[in-house]
């Protein structure tokens, strides 16, 4: 008998544990990654294979205008960004002190609201033009020229105009914190503004911008509502084309691979150009940089560079939409209020999913005695580089056929039609939302649990605190401020999000950016402001944060 009791004792200390914080950060995993290897299966397995003719006909100009566009506005928001963060930084002169919190403000304007508001500013009937004609004595259009707007030079002012705050940011931090020894130094030697500006600040600096042209160039891919808007052809509406209108499942999900390739190369480019960069401080505490106080033109010209980006990317299109929302009448609109419901519904629980699902996942990680989820948690930061209509395929059609099994079985055993579950209803946009921008949620949770001293919760499992226990009584309420962030950024986004929101909501379920892409579509820019104003109020909550969170 005991030889038996030995025996069992020993096979139950062979098989494997099961680790709930394990399997549920694996799970969390596995989720986040399955609309990727959905769209990369049904790009390897297409019912008709139109690839050839995708190559012969329509790609390659989906894939120019795609590059242009990242090239262009990427190089425009590096100049811009990091142009405005070095006078801001290195240089005193009138109004800067609010123009360094102003400069922020455009990430609080989606670019398809500031592609409205520049084709509505700058259109035949627009003030410039009639104004124009008026003083003129002009008639009609043959009697003068005017470029044309709806093109792809008018988008790529109005993307960069819209993402340069990511490089502006990044660039401003990284200038910050330099020491103002080495400028002394290269001031005492002879180099001028330029010099100080291209042989120490630039170098000491680059990694920090190449990592926000990274985000604007992703950005740039991820677009929809401008491109369309402007009419021009990227990979992005090539994925609305090919699936909605051409009825070609397997071609879109290939265009959609195409997508991810040149994120995928952009971001591993990112991370080589930095690889070897490697600064350190020379001094525990660095002598901070001292303003040179700018007089003259010199002050006036830097005014006006740091000027100009915040009128293009925020008062413009806010003083555009402001004078159509209050001539509207249009605030209390049915249509509008059932967008705002939708919006701060779908929004608020797509964002504290993402929030406890991110937590969650990094604090199961940290409990884990396997390797499986750290390994897994870095590649689930591909749901935020993934472009929303990639991430739209990759959900809709697998959550579509698990919807009718799962409506023909309870049919079959309890004789009534539950209907579509996921996507007859907002869950397969709460789950886009959730992959989307679980990365955010994940990255926020990692840094602010890597703040916590190991003592504390070692200490709390050592009074008899079970895993989740000390999570909810030591890790929350140190890790509270920096989740309450991220569930705001994340809401943010959510709100702003427009290509998977348009191809995963159920029909006639609107939100604030699908009602500004309809109204938009139709010319209707009156209609269309309220709700662009209200998305832009929203965005200006997580501006502020960012100011708060950079001061």
């Amino acid at each position: 008998m005991s030889d038996q009791i030995r025996q069992l004792s020993a096979r139950k200390r062979t098989l494997p544990q099961v680790e709930p914080w394990s399997v549920g950060a694996a799970v969390i995993a596995v989720l986040v990654l399955l609309p990727i290897v959905a769209v990369v299966y049904f790009a390897l397995t297409p019912t008709e294979n139109i690839w050839p003719h995708l190559m012969n006909t329509t790609l390659p100009r989906y894939l120019g205008n795609t590059v242009v566009l990242m090239v262009c506005v990427g190089a425009l928001a590096a100049c811009v960004g990091t142009g405005a963060a070095w006078l801001v930084v290195m240089y005193d002169f009138p109004g800067r002190r609010w123009l360094e919190w102003a400069l922020l403000m455009p990430l609080a304007v989606p670019a398809y609201v500031g592609a409205y508001a520049l084709v509505d500013f700058l259109e035949y009937a627009g003030p410039v033009q009639t104004a124009l004609r008026n003083m003129m004595g002009w008639d009609t259009a043959a009697d003068y020229w005017f470029p044309a707007i709806r093109t792809r030079s008018a988008a790529i002012l109005v993307l960069a105009a819209s993402l340069y705050p990511y490089v502006y940011i990044l660039a401003r931090a990284a200038f910050r914190e330099q020491s103002g020894a080495g400028f002394e130094v290269a001031r005492a030697l002879g180099a001028g503004p330029l010099g100080r500006f291209m042989r120490v600040g630039l170098p000491l600096a680059r990694p920090a911008i190449a990592a926000g042209v990274a985000v604007v160039m992703m950005e740039t891919v991820n677009d929809f509502g401008t491109v369309d808007y402007f009419a021009v052809q990227t990979l992005t509406t090539g994925i609305f084309s090919v699936w909605l209108q051409a009825g070609n499942l397997g071609g879109a999900a290939q265009i959609a691979c195409v997508v991810l390739v040149m994120i995928v190369m952009l971001v591993t480019l990112e991370k080589i150009s930095r690889r070897k960069s490697r600064f350190f401080a020379a001094a525990r505490h660095l002598r901070p940089v001292q303003r040179e106080p700018l007089q003259g033109i010199s002050a006036t010209g830097a005014t006006l560079a740091c000027l100009l980006p915040f009128l293009a990317g925020f008062v413009l299109p806010v003083t555009v939409l402001a004078s159509h929302a209050f001539d509207a009448g249009q605030w209390l609109a049915p249509g509008l209020t059932r967008a705002l419901w939708h919006t701060v519904t779908v929004g608020g629980i797509a964002a504290v999913l993402t929030v406890v699902g991110g937590v969650f996942m990094v604090y199961g990680v940290r409990m884990s005695r396997h390797r499986l989820p750290a390994l897994l948690m870095p590649v689930t930061a591909i749901g935020y580089a993934a472009p929303g209509a990639v991430l739209g395929l990759g959900i809709l059609v697998p959550l579509a056929a698990l919807d009718n099994r799962v409506a023909d079985a309870v049919l079959a055993v309890t004789g009534t039609d539950p209907g579509l579950i996921m996507t007859g209803t907002a869950g397969a946009l709460v789950f886009a939302y959730v992959v989307r921008f679980f990365a955010i949620a994940q990255g926020t949770a990692d840094a602010a649990l890597g703040r916590v001293a190991p003592s504390l919760p070692m200490a709390a499992r050592s009074l008899g605190r079970t895993a989740g226990g000390t999570l909810r009584a030591v890790h929350m309420p140190l890790v509270r401020a920096s989740m309450g962030s991220a569930l705001l950024l994340v809401f943010v986004d959510c709100v702003k999000e427009l290509p998977a929101t348009l191809l995963l909501r159920p029909f006639s379920y609107d939100t604030l950016a699908t009602r500004v892409h309809a109204k938009a579509s139709l010319e209707n820019i009156t209609e269309a402001a309220p709700a662009a104003l209200m998305i832009t109020l929203v965005g200006l909550g997580a501006v502020a944060l960012l100011a708060r969170a950079n001061k």
